[in-house]
């Protein structure tokens, strides 16, 4: 009886890792809430959690135009489907409320909203489970077309090395790395964005850029930055290590906003190429920032450029708490509030900079007092962003 018991143990395990990859375990959610609600069998914990997050407002119900060409049935949307904008974003209960506004953002201003789907990587030792996240999720955007992902945070830990910032080390941050495997093979392209930052144009224009020749991302550069500060000296006295960018002209990219063609991704073992520099690190203190330069090392030099206006990133004051920036020159489609300041965190501490009320009107939780917002930015755009951006600096 107990071998038999043991095989049977064995055998089930075995099923599971055919059915799920090592990285994670999927948790489909449909748009049938009733479906949901039926499988919510959480925890006292997990209630207490998710009672604490019910001040979180339902946003609109934002419906395709006639325009909008789809194949699919939008009660069982499949993430197969090849009409769909595919977009990946970790959640976690620390920065919920960064993302719900972003998730609102990107519908508010979609063209074919139906059209978008999420893939949501939610951390497996998350204070709220991956099941409360994905409720929570269902009751702001009952009609959001979307997936869940359990990251299994024992994959990356033994990789990551000491940041500048406690933050950086949180394991969840270095998901884009596997993203080629997370997602489903039939998901060849996707747009991964951070949890911080607000789109005010239309995702479909980022999701239609083309990446050229055999490049895997595209992403915004900023080729005037100083891009040795981003390694040790250390690393740039090695003349084995440094030649890494001999053949290519490095510029500094942000990886909260990326483009990513998964097919090309998986072919290049990209993800593979990462660790082993990250191993490296370990080894060798060759970078003191987190989850960026690896990504600098492997793709640095062989981006799709693509328009700032789609990564404004630094308004979280980058690593100056309290310090607040103004927009880059130009105009703006996607505003990122990467450093330690959130706009959240300082409209709750009355402590706001300018920019951070262009982020409060997508804010959907309850009991901040939006009101007087909504009448002045509701239909902020991309346009609209140009002259404030002029006003602001």
């Amino acid at each position: 009886m107990l071998s038999f018991r043991l095989y049977a143990a064995v055998s089930f395990l075995f099923s599971l890792s055919v059915l799920f990859p090592p990285f994670c375990i999927g948790i489909r959610s449909f748009p049938t809430r009733a479906i949901v609600d039926s499988a919510a069998g959480s925890s006292g914990k997990d209630d207490v959690i998710a009672a604490s997050w019910s001040r979180f407002s339902e946003a609109p119900d934002y419906r395709n135009g006639a325009e909008c060409a789809t194949s699919f049935n939008r009660e069982m949307a499949s993430s197969c489907d090849p009409s769909l904008v595919h977009i990946a974003m970790t959640l976690d209960s620390e920065y919920l409320r960064g993302s719900v506004a972003a998730v609102h953002s990107v519908l508010k201003h979609a063209s074919c909203p139906e059209n978008v789907f999420f893939h949501f990587v939610a951390a497996e030792f998350d204070p709220a489970s991956p099941r409360v996240l994905t409720r929570l999720v269902r009751s702001t955007f009952p009609s959001l077309n979307f997936k869940v992902y359990i990251f299994r945070e024992d994959t990356v830990i033994n990789l990551i090395s000491t940041s500048i910032r406690v933050a950086l080390e949180n394991p969840l941050n270095y998901a884009r790395n596997y993203l080629g495997d997370i997602l489903g093979r039939c998901v060849d392209r996707v747009i991964y964005l951070d949890s911080d930052v607000l789109v005010v144009d239309d995702i479909h224009k980022l999701w239609n850029i083309s990446l050229t020749g055999s490049r895997v991302i595209g992403a915004p550069e900023y080729c005037h930055a100083n891009f040795t500060k981003y390694f040790t000296d250390g690393f740039w006295s090695d003349p084995v290590l440094s030649r890494v960018f001999s053949t290519r002209k490095p510029c500094y990219f942000n990886t909260g906003v990326m483009v990513m063609d998964l097919r090309r991704w998986r072919e290049g073992n990209f993800r593979k190429k990462i660790e082993n520099w990250m191993e490296l690190q370990r080894k060798r203190r060759i970078y003191d920032l987190g989850s960026l330069p690896p990504f600098l090392l492997v793709f640095a030099g062989n981006v799709e450029g693509i328009d700032h206006r789609w990564n404004q990133h630094g308004l979280g004051g980058d690593n100056v708490r309290g310090s607040c920036r103004s927009l880059h020159p130009g105009p703006v489609s996607l505003l990122h509030w990467s450093g330690k300041g959130k706009p959240w965190v300082r409209l709750e501490s009355k402590n706001a900079c300018p920019l951070d009320h262009v982020w409060e009107p997508y804010d959907l939780y309850k009991h901040h007092n939006i009101a007087k917002y909504h009448q002045s930015f509701s239909s902020i755009s991309a346009s609209t962003l140009i002259g404030f951006s002029s006003y602001l600096s």
